[in-house]
């Protein structure tokens, strides 16, 4: 339990250090490829939150997931990757291959889709090579390039303010 504490801590450290060295680059690409990370902690409709991407124009085969859990349990099985606390090592990495797949994917557009900020997510979102970032107005602001203020539960509110200013910027 301290030594899980420890982890957080010092993992905390090196990703908040390594925010402050973020350049954001500006792109005009249209968004075709999109990735989300979720937090399963919390958010529990993320079937509805695809399918209202879906609805916007974005292609299904175009859309890939990432699920965050506080805890795994040892005999459960997914249908999407997965990644938890377990999956980060003492220097702000990540072990697992589906996460550094994801991560080293060229997404037109990342969104961060958890508004309580833990270090395994803001890592991940972090080490994403996506063009453009979009999250939620609660999390670190040197993480995204554009943040929404809603909460996770509204996700119809999100998606419409997304894609209203997605619009506006020229992205769709």
């Amino acid at each position: 339990m301290f030594l899980n504490f420890l982890k957080d801590f010092s993992t905390k450290k090196i990703v908040k250090n390594r925010l402050s060295n973020v350049k954001h680059l500006s792109t005009d690409t249209i968004i075709k490829k999109v990735g989300i990370i979720f937090d399963e902690t919390y958010f529990y409709e993320r079937e509805s939150l695809v399918q209202e991407l879906i609805q916007n124009g974005i292609k299904e085969n175009n859309i890939q997931i990432l699920v965050f859990k506080d805890k795994i349990k040892k005999n459960e099985t997914f249908d999407y990757p997965i990644f938890s606390y377990k999956d980060l090592t003492w220097n702000a990495n990540v072990d697992k291959k589906e996460v550094k797949d994801f991560v080293a994917e060229d997404f037109d557009l990342l969104i961060n889709y958890y508004d309580t900020e833990k270090v395994a997510l803001l890592l991940v979102s972090h080490l994403s090579k996506a063009s453009f970032k979009v999250g939620f107005a609660t999390i670190d602001q040197r993480l995204n390039h554009f943040m929404i203020n809603t909460n996770a539960e509204n996700y119809k509110v999100f998606v419409e303010e997304l894609f209203k200013y997605l619009k506006i910027l020229n992205k769709i």
